[in-house]
């Protein structure tokens, strides 16, 4: 009895409620990348949409790791609303650049995440972010990359369609350049 009681004090509510705000970071993210996509689609940018309806997938799928982590542990996680994101862009470019924005501040928020179970000594938890921290690496990657290729290309109607080609061939090599 003593065991299962103690899984109830598992969690320090201060890391409950950083992956509560997770949670709503990952929601947000999954809806913006769902307007950029509609965006990208509207103006004929087939392959970015694409690209961004595939990141809103993702986003949804790593809200719910991080909820369903909540839940396994027996704490409260949140089913959050979320903001209205941006809908209008100037730009593709813009677009990418938004993207990248979103991606740097999930990271520091990872990483935040990461530095406050190390100060608690929750090693379970970081242990599970572990997998969010390398993920991270590669959305940086694929969004920093898709912004050099407009430094690149231009941003011309040759260049983005250029651009537009090479968009779902960005990946990341794990640092095996």
């Amino acid at each position: 009895m003593k065991d299962i009681l103690r899984r109830h004090h598992v969690l320090k509510e201060e890391i409950v409620e950083l992956i509560n705000k997770q949670i709503k970071m990952e929601a947000h993210s999954s809806s913006a990348y769902l307007a950029m996509a509609a965006w990208c689609d509207v103006r004929g940018y087939d392959n970015s949409a694409e690209f961004f309806f595939k990141q809103s997938d993702e986003e949804r799928v790593h809200q719910l790791k991080f909820f369903h982590y909540l839940t396994d542990m027996e704490c409260d996680a949140v089913s959050p609303g979320t903001d209205m994101p941006q809908h209008e862009f100037p730009t593709l470019r813009s677009v990418f650049e938004k993207a990248l924005e979103m991606e740097i501040a999930v990271t520091d928020s990872i990483h935040n995440m990461v530095k406050v179970c190390r100060e608690h000594g929750d090693i379970a938890t970081e242990e599970f972010l572990r997998w969010f921290v390398q993920e991270q690496i590669e959305e940086e990657f694929v969004a920093r990359r898709t912004l050099e290729l407009f430094d690149v290309l231009g941003e011309d109607k040759i260049g983005l369609g250029l651009l537009e080609q090479q968009v779902l061939s960005v990946q990341y090599d794990g640092g095996n350049a």
